[in-house]
């Protein structure tokens, strides 16, 4: 099983992206990967990406990434349900390979 560091951002940092993190971490476990998940606001990633190091961002807002080799995927699927199965198979494939 591959370990992974992913910080997961929203509007304000609390409730939304801790949301996210636990249904991610548990679906990419699920898929062989495991997440060390970090949460933040949106205008903290260029900081927290510089401090935590993490090889995906996973955001329910609009961020850039700030760093052309870290991945920003949307997260909101996560939150609706909606393809949220999808979109873990994609990260999980891409976090491994």
């Amino acid at each position: 099983m591959v370990s992974k560091k992913i910080l997961v951002c929203c509007g304000t940092g609390i409730a939304t992206s801790v949301q996210v993190a636990n249904k991610l971490q548990k679906l990419l476990k699920d898929r062989g990967v495991n997440t060390t998940m970090k949460e933040c606001k949106a205008v903290e990633v260029p900081a927290q990406t510089a401090a935590f190091k993490p090889d995906a961002i996973v955001s329910t807002t609009v961020v850039k990434s700030p760093s052309a080799d870290v991945k920003v995927y949307r997260g909101v699927a996560f939150l609706t349900g909606v393809g949220a199965d999808k979109l873990a198979d994609q990260i999980a494939e891409d976090l491994k390979g």
